[in-house]
């Protein structure tokens, strides 16, 4: 099963990149309908797995670009995220598989 993209953006930097993203969005709009003039949100993501492991370090760039009358006023925030990859490629904070903690083998042999 592919990345939910919806699930992995909200999980992004602990949810604050997924409100960094709405504020922005709200913020560039607002300048468009007042001016008349384009605006720009633009989203990077930059993925390097993190040693020998089944984890990627998701390094997330949001840069806008909010219209004024006289300009505009650009702001540009990165921000990384460590998720673990599934067998599918499937993108999570949480592993796929997780070691029983409690093991029955354990108790049953004691």
């Amino acid at each position: 099963m592919p990345t939910n993209v919806q699930e992995f953006i909200s999980e992004l930097y602990g949810g604050v990149f997924e409100e960094k993203v709405a504020a922005a969005l709200s913020e560039v709009a607002l300048g468009v309908v007042n001016t008349g003039k384009k605006g720009r949100v633009s989203i990077e993501l930059n993925i390097a797995q993190v040693a020998n492991s089944y984890q990627v370090e998701i390094s997330h760039t949001l840069t806008f670009k909010r219209p004024t009358e006289r300009g505009e006023v650009a702001q540009k925030d990165t921000t990384e995220s460590i998720m673990h990859v599934g067998k599918r490629g499937d993108l999570s904070v949480f592993p796929e598989n997780q070691a029983d903690m409690f093991n029955p083998k354990d108790k049953e042999a004691k």
